[in-house]
């Protein structure tokens, strides 16, 4: 796909848009007696539109509105997917479901999400998630149900939590008063079918409201248990190290390539320098499941009209076990004379006779590129890798099965919201929460086999298309140990830990509002909050009983790809797409046979792990602000932010003694606060001698620092006449830091000429601020009916820039002297940023057909500094949907587009080269990031009442099976391409 087939959904927009106009030019010439309808209560589709656009016009601030009068009545299945749905806001996607939110053209980190008025820890189900450390909220823990309303604030002010830089989003669960029976309830039964792993699962959840007569106490009490299987089909670059991603052709080092191997081709070798090449053509296949449990209960007490009580409970809990396969070719590898990345035959030169050998490359296709940052470069699009005729089979790549045994997120909070009106002007409002959110798995474990073969071939096809791929030599694609023609496999890695993040927060808000009805100024609000987080990261690698990987090495559990991978990847006839794997069960037996029991301790490896503490404290002031049409806010928030962190600190090699499992702990001389008693990757094998001095050595070194921002806030709200209103806003926002930013530890030291570095943190890197500028007109032209149009404007102050050197200093011994010398640090520096754009909406029912649609699209245009993308931002996001409801039956069917953005980690390291520069054919340029290209997917929904009170419905979603693809400088790079299938629900929903 090209950069221009971005249009083709906006274009849509826009004839929507016209097409519509026109029917509501006929509309608006129909008799006046319509009104009459606007007072008939109407539920479902046409009552949660009319909710949503009545707060949205009623605001004082530019607010996007979710209200759930009926969610069945959407094809969502979690916040995320309904959040997507808004004008300005987009998601990031895990396998087949919305997870993270980003608004405005940012990256997920830039939204704050709370509940209720606080933040709610979460946890992330994928272990490369749970090590990242970032502050985005997953919301894949958080099913659609729960929602009462939920409202996205695009321009702030003073009374909202801060730490939201593009903008925040509360989501409120119900209240039991304010529902009208005294006993009512939704019972959920129904079941999901995902087409991919071709499994059906359960989809139930349930609530009860009672209050009592006297309409001053009340209790909702919500369960839900929904379970789904995922399978994802890959085809990418991805392998282990060189052969991973993107490199080019050096000769110098891939001496295989010569004059004569590409005779009759018409090139030279030195033509090929320079030219990009792909790492490997490798296949990858993930099955798992989301098993998602959970229930949320709230108690209100309204004893008269001053009091009111409110009590939240929510608790969530999603196994996510997953098990990924890899068949990894390795084409640099190959073309260097190396054999495998990994294990025993790490870096070794390829051997024949003694003598190296070395891959070449015949009928090489070479096209150029012209990069996403303008400059030419030539990609190797087809070649035939080989060795020379004659040579036995050599390394070729890797075969791997790794499952995420325990793999499990959850998230809980307990809230404490009062309101009390002291007078008929004075009332105060307080709520403390609690919430806590877990992310683990039990223990990462797998088991890589090298390959052996003479050569492969490749063709790259179009973005969205996977390659062609054949391998030669190997041997059947199954399992067999190695044998005397070279052909097979031969165990040569293995990896097994876990990881476990927790993150914890107390908060308290007390709030007052005062009337004053003096002349434009109407009241004043005024409020403190406090709250205490806590997050930690612990990694844990079990003690293996041998170094040696052979023993007790599985002998059976191999078993081969299901017949339809790839199907849905749109593959060449005839390309390579089968392979084998070992099953979980002989993977686990292994680690059991070969695990040995020492202590959590032990396990612990100390300089990957985060411990940190962050206090917030603010207060603001308000003042509401209302004359004739004019109406709105102006305040200011004084935010004050200490982060305390805990920060491992290298201890240089052969000053410490590490003491072994179960011994008495060694002091290390001259650092009494060593860590000596954990394995730091060294092991305490039977088959090796015990090294005590060797590995890494860590102490812990408390970091606090603190940070004061002022954050003005302006909002105004002016009526151009009643169904038109106008509004603009300015204010500055803040966004505190990924954690891993400032409190993750230091390795890696080296020293040369140049001078000395050391990965690390930046423990003085300060909050980003973001002044903002909002405009904003809306006609609300008829019932459940708006055009509206944004403008925005955001300058951004201390944008991260990662793998920057001399950011940071440190003082540390120099290894090769044993002198104490300052080593620049690689690490995040900081920057500015600027993020504008406009967005546009129309909704509107079709006359008195029951028919209707809704339809937006937003621009944003982003730049930093430095040149480079923006992590997570989207230019373009739209949507377009229409919808038919009548007193039977309603149907939904609604398209999601988001265009391209950077797709690394919502918080990469802070050595990450992705925002550096590499240097290509004797030219400096920016790092390759990895692109997702854009996508468009399709869900739909139907609902039919039986009954009053008894409703089948039918969702699907990603109804086009969409394929996810992801390149590196431009699209003729392809990186990585995913399915993962269609879901089908079916649920039948009792009311009482």
């Amino acid at each position: 796909m090209s950069m221009y087939e971005k249009k083709p959904l906006a274009v849509a927009v826009s004839l929507a848009l016209m097409t519509l106009a026109a029917q509501n030019a006929l509309a608006q010439q129909a008799p006046a007696a319509d009104s009459a309808t606007q007072v008939v209560e109407v539920t479902g589709i046409r009552a949660s539109m009319a909710k949503s656009l009545s707060v949205k016009k009623n605001s004082s601030a530019n607010v996007e509105v979710i209200t759930a009068e009926d969610v069945g009545k959407m094809p969502d299945k979690n916040l995320a997917d309904s959040l997507q749905r808004l004008t300005g806001v987009a998601v990031r996607t895990d396998y087949d479901e919305a997870e993270k939110v980003a608004m405005r053209g940012t990256n997920p980190d830039h939204t704050l999400i709370i509940f209720n008025g606080h933040a709610v820890a979460g946890g992330d189900w994928y272990i490369s998630d749970q090590l990242s450390s970032s502050r985005s909220t997953s919301l894949s823990l958080m099913p659609s149900n729960v929602l009462n309303q939920a409202i996205v604030y695009k321009t702030s002010q003073a009374n909202i939590q801060d730490g939201g830089l593009a903008g925040t989003i509360n989501v409120t669960t119900r209240k039991p008063l304010a529902q009208k029976e005294r006993l009512s309830g939704v019972v959920n039964l129904g079941g999901v079918y995902a087409d991919l792993p071709g499994k059906a699962t359960h989809d139930v959840n349930a609530s009860v409201n009672w209050k009592n007569e006297a309409n001053t106490f009340g209790i909702i009490v919500q369960g839900f248990a929904e379970k789904r299987m995922v399978r994802r089909d890959s085809v990418s670059r991805f392998a282990y190290p060189p052969n991973s991603g993107w490199d080019v052709i050096n000769t110098a080092t891939m001496k295989g390539i010569t004059d004569e191997s590409l005779a009759g081709t018409g090139l030279k070798a030195a033509d090929l320098n320079g030219v990009r090449i792909p790492g490997s053509m490798s296949m990858e296949y993930v099955q798992g499941e989301r098993d998602r449990k959970g229930g949320m209960f709230s108690a209100q007490f309204k004893p008269n009209k001053d009091l009111d009580m409110t009590m939240t409970g929510f608790h969530s809990s999603m196994k996510a076990p997953n098990y990924g396969r890899l068949n990894a070719g390795a084409i640099i590898s190959m073309l260097q004379g190396k054999q495998s990345g990994q294990g025993p035959y790490a870096g070794a030169p390829t051997s024949v006779n003694g003598k190296q050998v070395f891959a070449q490359i015949k009928n090489p296709v070479i096209v150029t590129e012209k990069t996403m940052f303008g400059h030419e470069l030539r990609v190797l699009k087809s070649a035939d890798i080989v060795y020379p005729d004659g040579t036995p089979p050599q390394y070729i790549g890797e075969t791997e099965g790794a499952y995420r045994d325990g793999a499990l997120a959850k998230s809980s909070f307990l809230d404490l919201d009062a309101k009390y009106r002291v007078n008929q002007d004075l009332t105060i409002k307080g709520l403390f929460s609690t919430t806590r959110g877990e992310g683990k798995t039990d223990l990462d474990q797998g088991l890589t086999y090298t390959r052996f073969g003479t050569g492969v071939s490749y063709a790259l096809g179009g973005l969205k298309d996977a390659p062609m791929v054949k391998y030669y030599g190997t041997g059947p694609n199954m399992y067999k140990p190695q044998g005397a023609d070279g052909t097979g496999f031969v165990l040569t890695g293995r990896n097994a830990a876990n990881a476990r993040t927790v993150d914890r927060e107390n908060s308290l808000n007390l709030d007052a509002e005062y009337s004053l009805d003096r002349g434009m100024l109407k009241s004043l609000e005024s409020g403190v909050r406090f709250s205490e987080h806590k997050r930690s990261l612990v990694r844990r690698f079990p003690q293996l009983r041998y170094a040696d990987l052979a023993p007790n090495a599985p002998t059976s559990g191999f078993i081969p790809w299901p017949s339809d991978f790839g199907n849905g990847l749109d593959g060449p006839a005839g390309w390579d797409n089968t392979s084998w794997t070992i099953t979980p069960e002989a993977l686990k037996a292994y680690y059991e046979a070969n695990r040995t029991v020492t202590s959590s301790d032990w396990e612990r490896r100390a300089g990957l792990e985060i411990d940190m503490r962050e206090r917030q404290s603010a207060g603001y002031i308000m003042a509401n602000l209302e004359a004739d049409r004019l109406s709105g806010n102006i305040g200011l928030r004084l935010v004050r932010t200490e982060v305390d962190a805990m920060i491992p600190y290298p201890i240089p090699a052969g000053i410490c003694t590490r003491s072994r499992p179960g011994e008495p702990i060694i002091p290390c001389p001259g650092y009494p606060d060593a860590i000596t008693w954990v394995h730091e990757g060294t092991g305490s094998f039977q088959d090796r001698t015990f090294n005590p001095k060797a590995g890494s050595f860590f102490y812990k070194k408390e970091n606090k620092h603190h940070y004061t921002n002022v954050l003005p806030s302006l909002n105004l709200r002016y009526e151009l006449q009643d169904d038109m209103i106008t509004r603009f806003g300015l204010s500055r926002t803040i966004g505190r830091q990924n954690y891993n930013l400032f409190a993750v530890g230091y390795s890696s030291a080296t020293c040369g000429e140049a001078g000395c570095t050391i990965i690390g943190p930046n423990p003085n890197i300060s909050p980003q601020t973001s002044n903002n500028a909002d405009l904003s007109w809306a006609w609300y032209f008829a019932p459940r009916s708006l055009v509206s149009v944004n403008l925005y404007y955001s300058k951004i102050k201390g944008y991260p820039k990662t793998g920057i050197a001399g950011a940071a200093t440190i003082e540390y011994i120099d290894p090769r002297d044993s002198q104490l010398k300052t080593f620049n640090v690689l690490t995040s520096s900081q920057q500015g940023a600027h993020v504008g754009g406009i967005e546009l909406a129309y909704e509107q029912p079709i006359g008195k057909t029951g028919f209707g649609f809704t339809s937006n699209v937003s621009r944003a245009k982003t730049k930093v500094d430095d040149g480079l993308p923006m992590v997570g931002a989207s230019e373009w996001a739209a949507n377009l949907g229409g919808y038919f409801e009548n007193d039977k039956f309603s149907a939904r069917l609604v398209a999601n587009y988001r265009s391209e953005y950077v797709n690394s980690s919502t918080a990469p390291t802070p050595n990450a080269a992705s925002q550096g520069k590499a240097v290509i054919n004797g030219v400096t340029m920016p790092v390759a990031p990895t692109m997702a290209a854009p996508v468009t997917t399709l869900a739909f929904n139907a609902s039919y009442n039986i009954t009053p009170t008894l409703i089948l419905s039918f969702d699907a979603t990603n109804l086009t099976n969409a394929k996810r693809a992801y390149y590196r400088y431009s699209e003729e790079e392809q990186q990585k391409l995913d399915v993962s299938g269609r879901q089908y629900y079916l649920n039948l929903k009792y009311k009482f």
